[in-house]
């Protein structure tokens, strides 16, 4: 090859187009030089006898120069995309490239030299020039240069958060909350404990039988928060809504919301992101130091993020909702090791039902590690809601009838007092039972008088196919249907069908409140065959609807029990049908 054409790279692909480059390799160009690269050009393109020769030259690389074997360059980070200023820059023949995903070193030092990929440092030398606009035509790869080389780390995080999730999407709308003047009390406590910053402990868990009112809270916390700009993030699990029924995509949510609030920690998180672009991948305590920990200690650190006006509220609803123990029980350990063991000023408020996960974790017993460290609020137990579930209903139902048309609604003796107080009774102290009344009662294609009157006096009889408890009836069947998959998955004891044990031991319950008492649970484990406190693990997954005290078997509501009592809103489940073959219940 000539000197004229040493000075010239020329990358031809006689499948998919070419590229030509001409670079000036001196700084100061004698015109002979500059002809002498021209007339090298020419005769790259006149003469077909020696083509295949410069190919193979220039696709092999010059011996000695940096395009030769052995020398391949990464690309370096330009500062002007669409143009290319100074450093050297490989050119790389994509018909002679080694799978990009390949790392056997001991492939590439065994093979032929065309099978590794060509590559050429242009310019190397040059000073005081640009190439604009230069296009790759018919390349089968992008080549891409200076500012695309770059991994946008903010737009993967996005493309990982569950917008779902979050307290004001529109996947949420209409969420429920606390209505006005209801849960006045629990309400003060949540927001004096987020606004504590002198408060021991940080962290806050809610727990609460099954439609106590949990989530309905946390929208109102939630709220509250953010007209106080205190409110950091929010992930509202759900079981039916893929995008937030598991830990996919928690914590990618919880970094991005608090990374809106500042700039410089967004921009932390985002080369987070761009460090290691399979973050989203790894287990959620590397995923928590990563995009959540790492990040905001640095931003505190250089002065950029003032930790005590910072956003710090962060609200996780519905724990059980999340699907599997064992991520549940990830995510409890996540929060304490990354977000407790760290000197954060993040207080974090979570709900849910008192199932095995968060149970075990707030145990005085050894086991569990957040029974210092968490403030406990039994929503149950602690709070009684009727007052607030009486004063909800006339509230509700007094609007309802204003609005319509229904002259006997709009009645100021509408709805009755004792309408009320068998709606409240039914409810016991269960918030999901007085909104699924008012749900149903305001549908506006039918009376709300003839609504009511079906609720307070609905029984199922034949044919009828009015479901005024459908929302309600639903979440039943769902916690029942996961409790009996996971017992019947772990007996190994003849194969147990969990329907029929727990159906026995809910008629022995009932008992007490018949002219004869009840045996006590452990007593009638031995009765049905089960083994040595074989209720405790029928229920392990059942204490959102029945809790065990004094050697008895309790149920929070009575609307359960009468679920439990009706095939038409038990369906599949067929509780009524069963025929408890150990013993007459009715007889002692």
């Amino acid at each position: 090859m000539s000197e004229a054409q040493r000075n010239c790279r020329l990358f031809f692909n006689s499948h998919q187009g070419f590229i030509v480059v001409v670079a000036l390799m001196l700084s100061k160009p004698k015109k002979k030089t500059v002809k002498s690269i021209v007339d090298g050009f020419g005769n790259l393109f006149s003469s077909s006898k020696r083509r295949p020769k410069d190919e193979q030259d220039i696709a092999h690389g010059l011996p000695g120069e940096e395009g030769s074997l052995g020398h391949a360059h990464a690309p370096s980070p330009l500062e002007k995309q669409g143009s290319i200023v100074g450093p050297a820059i490989p050119i790389t023949a994509p018909g002679r490239l080694l799978p990009s995903h390949s790392t056997d070193s001991s492939a590439h030092s065994n093979s032929s030299p065309v099978q590794h990929t060509a590559s050429i440092s242009m310019f190397a030398n040059a000073q005081r020039f640009n190439v604009e606009n230069m296009i790759n035509v018919g390349s089968s790869q992008n080549v891409q240069i200076g500012q695309g080389n770059r991994i946008d780390g903010w737009k993967m995080l996005l493309e990982n958060t569950a917008s779902n999730a979050l307290h004001d999407s529109r996947a949420r709308f209409d969420p429920p909350k606390c209505d006005e003047d209801t849960r006045v009390e629990v309400t003060k406590e949540l927001m004096d404990w987020i606004q504590d910053h002198d408060a021991p402990q940080r962290l806050l868990c809610m727990t609460g039988a099954a439609g106590a009112g949990k989530s309905a809270l946390q929208q109102t916390v939630a709220e509250l928060c953010l007209g106080f700009n205190i409110l950091g993030s929010t992930f509202f699990f759900s079981a039916a809504d893929p995008t937030r029924n598991d830990l996919t995509h928690i914590v990618p949510t919880i970094a991005c919301q608090i990374g809106l609030h500042n700039s410089a920690l967004q921009d932390a998180i985002a080369k987070a992101v761009e460090k290691d672009p399979l973050i989203f991948d790894r287990n959620i305590k590397i995923q928590m130091d990563a995009l959540v920990v790492a990040p905001f200690k640095r931003v505190c650190a250089s002065g950029e993020l003032d930790r005590n006006t910072f956003p710090h509220a962060i609200l996780i609803d519905g724990l059980d909702e999340c699907s599997g123990e064992e991520n549940q029980s990830e995510l409890l350990s996540a929060i304490k090791h990354c977000l407790l063991d760290n000197d954060l000023p993040f207080r974090i408020f979570l709900a849910s039902r008192p199932e095995w996960a968060i149970r075990t974790t707030l145990d005085p017993d050894p086991e569990g590690y957040l029974y210092q460290l968490a403030y406990h609020i039994k929503l149950s137990e602690k709070y009684n809601a009727t007052a607030d579930i009486r004063r909800y209903l006339w509230r509700k139902l007094q609007d309802i009838g204003r609005r319509s048309r229904d002259r006997g609604a709009q009645s100021h003796l509408w709805p009755t007092e004792e309408d009320i107080e068998k709606l409240v009774e039914a409810a016991s102290g269960q918030f999901i039972y007085a909104a699924t009344v008012v749900k149903y009662v305001s549908e506006r294609r039918s009376s709300p008088v003839d609504r009511l009157r079906t609720v307070v006096n609905w029984t199922p009889e034949a044919g009828q196919q009015t479901r005024p408890f459908e929302h309600l009836d639903m979440l039943y069947r769902n916690i029942l249907s996961t409790a009996k998959e996971l017992y019947e998955a772990v007996d190994t004891n003849r194969g147990r069908d969990f329907v029929t044990l727990f159906r026995a031991h809910q008629v022995n319950a009932l008992r007490r409140h018949g002219i004869r008492s009840a045996w006590s649970t452990d007593l009638f484990d031995e009765i049905i065959g089960l083994e040595e406190r074989g209720h405790e693990a029928l229920c392990s997954d059942l204490h959102s609807l029945v809790f065990l005290q004094r050697g008895n078997m309790w149920f929070y509501h009575q609307s359960f029990s009468e679920f439990l009592e009706n095939e038409f809103r038990a369906q599949h489940l067929k509780f009524a049908n069963v025929k408890i073959p150990w013993i007459d219940v009715s007889h002692r």
